[in-house]
């Protein structure tokens, strides 16, 4: 990160998991929002800017969170064991590479735009897997995060603790 920044050293899954909370809070669904996760940890981990992130999380409930997963799993369909192309729009090139890069079979953006591009998706050839590291998050962004992720808690009282939340007298899982 930028030197003098305050930062928050977190394991490449806590980036993920934290990601992922944090579109869950934006408003993303469950599914999307696991996808944002581990594509965010891979951004950051081969360097790529926060930037796009916080744009995608602010964008919610609409933007790249929603419509980047749909639109490469159209296409994927089309493949049907064999390499598909396909155009993606409305999301920064670097946001769409990550989104690439988790995938568990060749993807790669052939020609980029600003705001997508055209992809080639290979299902009959592994994906190529980046070194998992320690991610530095900047204390703002950390932040910012789990706040979002803080969204999706369920309040602390008394009926929330009827309806089942919370360890109740026995935190035994």
């Amino acid at each position: 990160m930028v030197a003098g920044v305050p930062c928050v050293t977190c394991s490449a899954n806590e980036v993920s998991g934290l990601a992922a909370k944090a579109a869950r809070g934006a408003g993303a669904p469950p599914a999307q929002a696991t996808q944002f996760g581990a594509a965010a940890a891979l951004h950051l981990g081969v360097g790529r800017a926060v930037d796009c992130l916080d744009a995608a999380l602010a964008a919610l409930p609409g933007g790249p969170i929603i419509t980047l997963p749909l639109a490469i799993a159209r296409i994927a369909e089309t493949a049907q064991g064999a390499p598909a192309r396909g155009d993606v729009s409305g999301a920064k090139a670097d946001l769409l590479k990550s989104y690439l890069a988790v995938l568990p079979y060749d993807a790669r953006l052939e020609v980029g735009l600003e705001n997508g591009g055209t992809i080639l998706l290979d299902p009959m050839r592994p994906a190529a897997r980046p070194p998992v590291v320690r991610l530095d998050l900047d204390q703002q962004t950390y932040t910012a995060w789990s706040a979002l992720a803080a969204r999706i808690l369920v309040p602390e009282s008394e009926a929330s603790r009827r309806a089942g939340a919370g360890a109740g007298t026995s935190d035994n899982d």
